[in-house]
């Protein structure tokens, strides 16, 4: 069955954003979402099971042990029973699915050795918690027991396509041929609309991108971490509701001290493939992201404690998109981070939509054509900090350190100007931390912005595609990250 309209969701989310955001920002991030909604259709097609067997034969003699942590607390028997179903049906065999219950009544523990009895399945471990000590805590219980080689984390309402060990357990294999051994997998997921039994809103994900992941936890479901360095970490129970998020950052940070930020994305592999069905019903995240307010404060408190284990001067702020942070960088982002080669914003036509920006490594621009007012859908990826092949050279700025190989390919002598910053309300940012208080605003916000003067350039639109282009290639060559910051936006 095809998507449809969440009509009940989506009416008190409006509500909920009408009263965070006010009446204009709600205004347009309606009709946004409407017209997404009216352009989607989606069907989950499940894999045959011709193709499983095939799967199940061509891993057999792989040897990745991978150990899935589910923390159960008072889990309904049906939602049990399919969670379980959905990882006995894998078509990669080598697993082991860990239940820590801490619930007080016995019915996950009578249906667990129901299933049991009924099924002789070895490969499942119970364990009854003696006291519920929240999500992070009855996780590590269960990350305890885990004798895997990856630790997979898998939400008790939740459950997985019957190939997902498969492709984890692929990417792995693929990887080590090639002398890496993967740290973090994660892949694209969808949501299950609990009540009139259709799968919706496919989470498309992008690969590993690091100022995307300062933004927000967009990789979430289904992810998989090296068992040594998920041992080393656990989930902290100071960050109960953003715990992933907060696991995910702390892998990242990790991986910061042993290489280039630049390089990171070889140890995250992103699986482009649907295999997390996200439960939608009335007290899941999923259908109410108000339910859990509390999580949005501490996924923006883990990225603070982020920032600050870099030694970065930042004010990490709420945006008006539940679950999605600003990173404030004090003075500036090119005198505070060293990795960054190149800042580019965007740029606006007269009709006030995007015609330049972001681009990817066949230097199109990423959200060509969208309304400055406009978040991009649902991800709201278009208003997010984010690293991209290359920024647009009529609104970048560049680092001492690769001001030569600016004159090189531009044929002209780096100097900045102060250019009018257009508004950006499409970025979403509200100068308030979550509690409303005022925050710092940068200097873009205030109105005006510095940008390399390359009114000297003679070009046609490929022309200057050609050049920002080849600017993003030198700086990536040199180790650096070419950084997109919608908030800088000009008009031309």
């Amino acid at each position: 069955m095809g998507n449809k309209i969440f009509k009940t969701a989506n009416l008190r989310k409006t509500v909920n954003y009408l009263k965070k955001n006010g009446l204009r920002h709600t205004w347009y991030a309606a009709k946004e979402r409407i017209g997404e909604e009216k352009k989607s259709f989606y069907v989950y097609r499940e894999p045959s099971g011709e193709e499983l067997a095939a799967q199940q034969a061509e891993t057999m003699d792989y040897s990745e042990l991978f150990s899935i942590i589910v923390p159960a607390y008072e889990t309904k028997e049906t939602f049990l029973r399919e969670l379980i179903d959905s990882v006995r049906r894998q078509s990669y065999q080598n697993w082991e699915l860990i239940i820590a219950d801490a619930g007080s009544s016995d019915g996950v523990e009578k249906a667990v050795a129901q299933i049991l009895e009924e099924t002789e399945e070895r490969r499942i471990k119970y364990s009854r918690l003696a006291e519920n000590k929240g999500i992070s805590c009855n996780t590590n219980e269960g990350i305890a027991q885990a004798s895997g080689d990856y630790i997979a984390l898998l939400d008790h309402d939740d459950w997985l396509t019957p190939d997902a060990l498969y492709h984890m357990a692929s990417a792995v294999h693929r990887s080590r041929q090639r002398g890496i051994a993967p740290v973090l997998l994660y892949s694209d997921e969808d949501k299950y609309d609990n009540n009139k039994g259709y799968y919706f809103a496919p989470n498309i994900k992008e690969k590993f991108n690091f100022d995307l992941i300062l933004s927000n936890n967009y990789i979430c479901h289904f992810m998989a971490v090296e068992a040594a360095v998920m041992k080393n970490l656990l989930l902290r129970q100071e960050y109960d509701g953003a715990q992933d998020y907060d696991l995910v950052l702390r892998v990242v940070g990790g991986l910061c001290e042993q290489m280039p930020k630049s390089q990171i994305e070889t140890s995250i592999i992103h699986i482009p493939r649907v295999l997390y069905h996200w439960r939608c019903h009335v007290d899941s995240t999923a259908e109410n992201t108000a339910s859990k307010s509390y999580a949005y404060e501490a996924g923006r408190a883990a990225l603070a404690d982020f920032c600050k284990g870099q030694g970065w001067p930042v004010e990490v702020e709420h945006s008006l998109h539940l679950g999605f942070y600003e990173i404030n960088y004090q003075p500036d982002v090119l005198t505070v981070r060293e990795d960054v080669g190149i800042l580019g914003g965007r740029i606006l036509d007269r009709h006030k939509c995007i015609c330049g920006g972001a681009m990817d490594d066949t230097g199109r621009c990423l959200y060509a054509g969208l309304h400055r007012e406009y978040s991009g859908g649902s991800t709201h990826r278009a208003v997010l900090k984010q690293d991209a092949a290359a920024v647009d050279v009529r609104c970048m700025r560049i680092r001492p350190e690769l001001r030569d190989v600016f004159e090189q390919i531009t044929g002209l002598d780096y100097r900045e100007k102060l250019v009018r910053c257009e508004r950006g309300s499409g970025s979403g940012r509200k100068g308030r931390d979550g509690n409303g208080t005022e925050s710092a605003v940068p200097e873009n916000v205030r109105g005006r912005i510095r940008i390399a003067d390359v009114s000297g350039l003679t070009c046609d639109e490929a022309g200057y595609r050609k050049i920002s282009m080849e600017l993003g290639r030198a700086a990536a060559e040199m180790g650096y990250l070419v950084l997109w910051d919608p908030q800088m936006t000009i008009r031309i």
